[in-house]
């Protein structure tokens, strides 16, 4: 009895050995196969049981292996779950983009645009199916490289200038023209030689708010079709050759010399108008010109000089020369009427004795006498007394 006993034992452990090594190879091959389908957690938890088992730290028991499949089976689950968030995730990441304040977006689905703008902020797309192109709106600072041309004037110039401008329909700049910030360049260069050929140095020299006009309006035209809206265009600096310069400069410096002669004959001719009142009035009143006379001398001796040159006015010899020939006919008419009285028979009464008869030369004379000329007889004082 014992030992049919012993036999059944044995036939037991012998199925539950067997039994446990099927299940064994089972969990082997289905840990394989997840370790290969991507889930890392799951193989690596299926690897350090499986290094604890060739250790001899697993039981033999039926319910260490079920604890041990319980173990793999969330290993599993946690391990799906992590995969599905990461492929949410990388989906998220796809179909979301970010437009910054100053910009605008553009969306193509299978490479047709969409008509609909995308305002600044969050953007959803479609993964795989939409791509995004952000336009900037903001004014655009060009600046046109120097162009050298020849005016209407034929004078060969240099003439640099600026283009301000902004999109203002990102649909058309992006889909009606490949690169509007090079059209705008070459557009611009364009219209700033013909704008030389059509104007003048003067007017390119100090009239430019006109050329600045028509340079926006040839540069507008074509943009307009663009989506681009032209702000200010600006002449920066105008190069004239060395040989222009110096021209300009001789032009200038005769002109400045023009005007000071005629402010001088101007003020000439104005000094002598004053003058010529001044003399009538003089002439009015003879004692003005004496008055004149001292405040010139006074004004020259307020200079503290050593030496003081005092004029002798040659109105005040004619002054003298009338008043002894005013006295001289007074005198004759006097004696004419004496002499009539007496009668014919009477004479000129002699010159009383000790009186020296003087008699002034005329004016003409003294005027053209030289002061070294030596003195004639009886003008000296040496004559008959």
């Amino acid at each position: 009895m014992a030992r049919v006993v012993r036999v059944v034992g044995g036939a037991r452990v012998a199925s539950g050995v067997r039994e446990a090594g099927v299940r064994l190879r089972h969990a082997t091959i289905l840990g394989r196969e997840r370790v290969r389908a991507g889930s890392g957690r799951a193989g690596v938890a299926w690897n350090q049981w499986f290094r604890r088992r060739s250790a001899g730290r697993v039981g033999d028991g039926r319910g260490s292996l079920l604890r041990e499949e319980a173990v793999m089976v969330v290993d599993v689950v946690v391990g799906v779950i992590a995969a599905v968030l990461l492929v949410a995730a990388v989906v998220g990441g796809l179909s979301i983009r970010v437009v910054q304040q100053f910009q605008r977006g553009v969306v193509f689905r299978f490479g047709r645009v969409r008509e609909e703008v995308r305002q600044p902020g969050l953007v959803a797309l479609v993964p795989v199916a939409d791509r995004l192109r952000r336009v900037n709106v903001q004014i655009v600072t060009l600046p046109i490289p120097a162009q050298e041309g020849i005016t209407r004037d034929n004078v060969t110039v240099r003439v640099d200038a600026v283009v301000y401008f902004r999109v203002l329909d990102p649909v058309k700049a992006i889909v009606n023209v490949q690169d509007y910030n090079f059209a705008i360049s070459q557009v611009a260069q364009t219209s700033l030689r013909s704008i030389i050929g059509k104007s003048e140095l003067d007017d390119l020299l100090a009239n430019r708010e006109p050329i600045n006009q028509g340079l926006e309006l040839m540069i507008d035209s074509p943009a307009l079709s663009w989506g681009i809206e032209i702000d200010r265009v600006e002449i920066k600096d105008v190069a004239l050759p060395e040989a222009m310069k110096r021209s300009m400069s001789r032009q200038a410096e005769a002109e400045r010399e023009r005007r000071a002669r005629i402010i001088t004959a101007d003020g000439e001719y104005q000094a002598s108008a004053r003058l010529s009142e001044a003399a009538a009035v003089m002439s009015a009143t003879p004692a003005a010109l004496q008055l004149r006379l001292l405040q010139t001398v006074v004004e020259v001796a307020a200079e503290k000089n050593s030496t003081l040159v005092l004029p002798f006015p040659v109105e005040l010899l004619r002054f003298l020369d009338s008043a002894a020939e005013t006295h001289r006919r007074a005198a004759s008419a006097q004696g004419a009427g004496q002499g009539a009285e007496r009668g014919p028979a009477a004479v000129e009464e002699p010159p009383l004795p000790g009186m020296e008869q003087l008699e002034l030369p005329p004016l003409e004379e003294v005027l053209d006498r030289s002061p070294l000329d030596p003195a004639k007889p009886g003008e000296d004082g040496g004559g008959p007394r």
